[in-house]
């Protein structure tokens, strides 16, 4: 039996265009203290114990048929809703998508577009930039991998009425809560990779979203093949990405 997820209701009172909004004075407050105390030997262990976890990270295009459990998607899922976002609006919507027949339709949609970005639509310099990975129009692991995740963004709310809410910062919500959830799925034993076919609409029409939610990115994950490869490729030192002032 399939099973159906929908995000509960908002937490925060619906606001229109023209109410103003809330303050944060007038919503109550808990005490605070963070989960993992430590002290600074431990922490620095932490820190580097995580990145150790995250550097094995890698985009995977090669997947094994075999199935994840749902719950573990889910488990994931939960993670990536503790993302920030803009006045806490929680403008994302994840569509798990396991069904054969729907993830057929979407990797079709997907080839199209992939086909008029690599027949013309894409410029050369980008052409160049992906010619080292060896990437094509032919995405065949949209339906080899168990599982693929569409992340949404809300660009607007609605009352139950129908007036809009203003949603902000979604693109960077988005974008963060996305990340936690790439995190989540590989400390969960598992592998994704980000897939942005451009434009996108197709994926609303499939999944029956509605007009207000844009879609952002396919997430694949799964289990990577016996067989994958990856390319022979490295990550820039923190000197080169960090500053400390």
């Amino acid at each position: 039996m399939r099973r159906h997820y929908e995000q509960s209701a908002r937490p925060c009172r619906a606001v229109t265009k023209t109410q103003p909004l809330p303050v944060a004075k007038t919503l109550p407050t808990i005490p605070y203290a963070h989960p993992f105390p430590c002290d600074d030997a431990e922490r620095l262990e932490r820190a580097r114990q995580f990145r150790e976890q995250l550097d094995g990270r890698r985009t995977v295009r090669d997947y094994a048929a075999r199935p994840v459990d749902t719950d573990v998607l889910l488990e994931c899922v939960r993670a990536a809703g503790t993302a920030p976002s803009g006045a806490h609006r929680q403008p994302w919507h994840f569509v798990i998508v396991q069904d054969p027949e729907v993830k057929r339709q979407i990797r079709e949609a997907a080839e199209e577009e992939e086909r008029a970005f690599y027949g013309g639509r894409a410029p050369d310099d980008w052409l160049e930039a992906l010619a080292p990975l060896g990437t094509d129009d032919q995405k065949p692991f949209l339906e080899v991998a168990p599982a693929l995740i569409v992340v949404f963004a809300e660009r607007y709310g609605e009352t139950e009425s129908g007036e809009r809410i203003k949603n902000y910062y979604v693109t960077e919500s988005v974008g963060i809560a996305t990340g936690m959830l790439i995190s989540a799925l590989h400390l969960a034993g598992l592998s994704t990779l980000t897939h942005t076919p451009s434009p996108m609409n197709f994926l609303r029409d499939i999944l029956g979203r509605p007009k207000r939610e844009q879609a952002f990115l396919i997430l694949v994950t799964g289990h990577a093949s016996e067989n994958a490869r990856v390319p022979a490729i490295s990550r820039n030192p923190v000197t080169d990405i960090a500053t400390v002032r």
